[in-house]
C-alpha cells in the first residue's frame, strides 16, 4: 500500500474516537503550512489505520495512547518510559517511530503556571496515558510523592480521596469536565484547602490545581480553585505546547518559543465567549449583535432560544408558569449554550438571580457587565422590570452584576463607543488559562 510519506503533499492528522470539537487543526495550521485532518476510528479499526493508513504522521489522543504502542517499530526513550504514545512519524522506510510529545506539553505547562515542584506533594486523578505522563513529569521534577487515585484503580478508588488531603498539588488528568460535559468533577477541592497539621512537618493547603482538559477553558475543578483563591492553569499550554513538538517531528525544523506563545495567545482568545450582562433593556442585545461582527464571532441571545425550549413567549412563562419556572428554563438554556465556545452572547437581566448561573457563565467565557444610565432604562416588555420598577430592580441585582463581571464598561454614549470599549477593555484582560 502506498504512504502519504512518500507523497508530494503528506498529511497529518489526529486519530482518536470523537474528535468534533477539538482545536488541533487550528493549532497546527499556525504551526506550519502542512494539512491536519482529524481521523476518528472505531477500536476494531485502529491497527489496520496505524499500520496502513494514509498518513505522514499522526497524533493520538484517547483513548488509544496506550493502545498504538505494539503497533508502533520504534518508540522514543520518553514513550517507553511513560508508557504511551501521542504522536507517530512515519519514516521514509515505512516503519513507524512513535513519541510521547505531552510530556514536553506538561511540563511547558509546570512552567507556565510558575508553581515550584520540588518537595511536594501531587495528587494525579485518574490512571489513563496522561496520567502516566503528568506522574514521570511531577517525578522527574523532585516532587516528595506523587498519588495517583482512580476509579479503576483497586485500593486507590475516589474513596481513599480523604488520605490525601495534604496533597499540595492536584492534577486532573481525566477527561472529566471535558465539554459537553461540563461543568462536572470527581472532587471537592476545599478539604485540601484548609490550613493545618496533617502529618508531622507537612502542612495542607493547596499551592496549585492543573487540568489536564483545555475545553472548557475553567472546568468544575479549576471553577473551585478560583473560589478558594488557588492558583490553577487549564490544558491549554500543554496542548500547543506538545503540538509544538510534534509539529517539529513533522516538519523536521524547530519552532520558536515566541510562535508558540503566539498561538497559545491567539487560541485562548478564540476559545472564550465574550458574554453581556446587565439590566432588562441595558443594550446587551444591540451591542452584542455589533460586537459580533467586529470580533466576527456568531452572536447568541439567550432570550430568543427560551421560548423554543419552553413552547411558549417569556411573558406567558411568567403569567402561566412563574418566575421560578422561567428561571428553570433559563439555567438550562444559558448552560447549553455557554459550554460552548467563540460566541458573543447577550443574557437576560435576571441571570444573576440563580447562583448555578455563575459556573455557566464563567466556564468558558470573559463576563462584560453594561452599565446603563437608570434613566435610559425602559420596562416596556419586560415581566420584572414592570412587576418591580426599574428602581427596585437595579437596587436588587447591582451588587450581583458588579460581583460576577470580569470587566464593566459604561454603555452611556453611543452603541459604537461602547462596543469600541469593550474590545479595548478585551485587549486587557487576563488569560483565562491561568488564574
Amino acid at each position: 500500500m502506498r504512504t502519504v510519506a512518500s507523497s508530494k503533499k503528506p498529511i497529518f492528522g489526529l486519530i482518536g474516537h470523537t474528535l468534533a470539537h477539538s482545536y488541533s487543526p487550528k493549532i497546527h495550521s499556525l504551526l506550519g503550512s502542512y494539512e491536519y485532518r482529524l481521523f476518528e476510528v472505531e477500536p476494531e479499526n485502529l491497527e489496520s489505520f496505524v499500520k496502513n493508513g494514509e498518513y505522514a504522521g499522526i497524533n493520538v489522543t484517547m483513548p488509544y495512547k496506550e493502545t498504538v504502542m505494539p503497533m508502533c517499530d520504534e518508540l522514543s526513550d520518553a514513550a517507553r518510559i511513560i508508557g504511551c504514545v501521542n504522536t507517530i512519524v512515519r519514516k521514509e522506510d515505512g516503519r513507524l517511530y512513535g513519541d510521547n510529545t505531552d510530556y514536553y506539553g506538561f511540563s511547558h505547562l509546570v512552567e507556565f503556571s510558575g508553581v515550584p515542584i520540588e518537595g511536594r506533594k501531587v495528587l494525579v486523578l485518574g490512571a489513563g496515558g496522561a496520567s502516566k505522563t503528568v506522574c514521570s513529569v511531577m517525578t522527574d521534577r523532585g516532587a516528595r510523592e506523587v498519588a495517583v487515585v482512580s476509579r479503576s484503580l483497586p485500593g486507590a478508588g475516589l474513596n481513599t480521596i480523604e488520605d490525601h488531603y495534604d496533597a499540595d498539588i492536584i492534577v486532573n488528568a481525566t477527561p472529566v469536565g471535558m465539554y459537553p460535559n461540563c461543568p462536572e468533577s470527581l472532587v471537592d477541592i476545599e478539604p485540601f484547602t484548609i490550613a493545618g497539621e496533617t502529618r508531622k512537618g507537612y502542612r495542607d493547603g493547596l499551592h496549585a490545581v492543573f487540568d489536564v482538559v483545555y475545553n472548557p477553558a475553567r472546568t468544575d475543578i479549576l471553577l473551585q480553585a478560583e473560589k478558594h483563591k488557588v492558583p490553577y492553569v487549564n490544558g491549554l499550554p500543554m496542548l500547543v505546547a506538545q503540538a509544538k513538538r510534534a509539529s517539529e517531528l513533522f516538519q523536521g525544523t524547530r519552532i520558536s518559543d515566541e510562535t508558540m506563545r503566539s498561538v497559545l495567545e491567539s487560541i485562548a482568545f478564540e476559545m472564550r465567549n465574550v458574554i453581556l450582562i446587565g439590566m432588562p433593556s441595558g443594550g446587551k442585545s444591540t451591542i452584542g449583535a455589533l460586537l459580533s461582527k467586529k470580533l466576527h464571532r456568531p452572536f447568541v441571545d439567550i432570550d430568543n432560544h427560551i421560548p423554543a425550549a419552553a413552547g411558549k413567549s417569556i411573558p406567558e412563562i411568567f403569567s402561566d408558569d412563574g418566575e421560578a419556572v422561567f428561571r428553570r428554563i433559563e439555567t438550562d438554556v444559558t448552560g447549553d449554550i455557554c459550554k460552548r465556545s467563540g460566541l458573543v452572547i447577550a443574557c437576560g437581566g435576571g441571570v444573576v438571580t440563580q447562583p448555578r448561573n455563575y459556573d455557566l457563565l464563567h466556564q468558558n467565557g470573559i463576563v462584560v457587565l453594561l452599565r446603563r444610565p437608570i434613566e435610559l432604562l425602559v420596562s416596556d416588555g419586560r415581566p420584572m422590570s414592570i412587576a418591580k420598577g426599574i428602581a427596585a430592580l437595579e437596587h436588587e441585582r447591582h451588587h450581583l452584576y458588579e460581583a460576577w463581571a470580569d470587566i464593566a464598561v459604561e454603555n452611556d454614549g453611543t452603541p459604537d463607543d461602547t462596543v469600541k470599549r469593550i474590545i479595548e477593555a478585551l485587549d486587557e484582560v487576563s488569560n483565562v488559562v491561568k488564574g
